[in-house]
């Protein structure tokens, strides 16, 4: 079964904000905490990230490839 989640490398192009800014919004609250799923893995739940792009209007998608 597959996680329902997204990791960073995927939510970036989403989401038009570099690297360290996005780990910044995470850190003081302004995009969703992530979800561990290892040591090395990171991934954000697809309802939270879904939301974020509502709330941010859906401005993200017009640069998304």
């Amino acid at each position: 079964m597959r996680p329902n989640g997204r990791r960073s490398w995927i939510i970036i192009p989403l989401i038009p904000v570099s690297k360290s800014a996005w780990w910044a919004g995470v850190k003081n609250g302004r995009y969703p905490k992530p979800i561990k799923l290892g040591p090395r893995i990171t991934a954000w739940r697809v309802e939270d990230i879904d939301m974020l792009i509502q709330r941010l209007g859906g401005k993200c998608f017009e640069n998304a490839t």
